[in-house]
């Protein structure tokens, strides 16, 4: 069973950065793709950056373009580098891993998940 961690958020002010961390236990990314999903509090997860494992690949929700860079370490970990952080950013951070290799917007398509870690982004 593949467990996944997340670490590197916390309190940060507007214009600043984090790196967010995932770290694959009882197994490895190889062969999936991986994305990085967030919950606001009193919203629905949403979908933030994926990578593919084939071409590396990155996709961005429009809001986080030029912003966050996502990147993985072969099959033991996927980073977010999130710099120019705004207050909307505010929310759990939650990495997955894809039950195929591309890295989808789809939540439906990843199989496990993180427990996700703060950010929390002040004015």
């Amino acid at each position: 069973q593949v467990q996944l961690v997340e670490s590197g958020g916390g309190l940060v002010q507007a214009g600043g950065s984090l790196r967010l961390s995932c770290a694959a236990s009882g197994g490895t990314f190889s062969n999936h793709g991986m994305g990085w999903f967030r919950q606001a509090p009193g919203k629905e997860r949403e979908f933030v950056a994926a990578i593919s494992w084939i071409s590396g690949r990155t996709l961005y929700t429009d809001s986080v373009k030029g912003r966050f860079t996502i990147s993985r370490d072969n099959g033991k970990a996927v980073y977010l580098q999130m710099n120019s952080l705004k207050p909307e950013d505010t929310a759990v951070y939650y990495c997955a891993r894809d039950t195929f290799a591309i890295g989808t917007m789809k939540a439906a398509d990843y199989d496990y998940w993180g427990q996700g870690t703060q950010v929390t982004v002040s004015s």
